[in-house]
């Protein structure tokens, strides 16, 4: 087993069950989950981690062509690659989301680092149009 394992914690969003006890995530659906808090977080936001998160907001502005993309996709692997160590990003690929012209939408895959499995999740970044 690889010294880095995949953990438990609150469940992200964090919810409660029936007799109002917050839910917890474990495995690979918390390492998904912290991937969203990560890419949701800006940095500054976090008190006592200020440099914690992937800044996506900066790109708010920003035309949504090529060059956005590749920024946006470097920003993404180089936050996962500083703030998740559970997982190796395998690629990145932003492209305009095609449900939402204002929007870029990034497919993340990555491997978990303690069973070598391989998973994806898309992730949508605001962007002007």
């Amino acid at each position: 087993m690889n010294s880095v394992t995949m953990g438990r914690g609150i469940s992200w969003p964090p919810r409660v069950d029936g007799d109002g006890r917050l839910l917890l995530s474990a495995d690979a659906d918390n390492v998904r989950e912290a991937i969203q808090v990560i890419l949701l977080t800006e940095p500054g936001e976090r008190v006592r981690l200020p440099e914690f998160g992937a800044g996506l907001g900066r790109f708010l502005f920003e035309p949504n062509i090529p060059a956005t993309h590749i920024a946006i996709a470097r920003r993404i692997s180089q936050s996962l690659m500083r703030w998740e160590p559970r997982i190796r990003v395998a690629q990145v690929a932003v492209d305009p989301d095609p449900a939402e012209p204002q929007a870029a939408l990034a497919t993340i895959t990555y491997r978990l680092v303690s069973t070598g499995q391989q998973a994806s999740m898309n992730f949508t970044i605001p962007v002007a149009s």
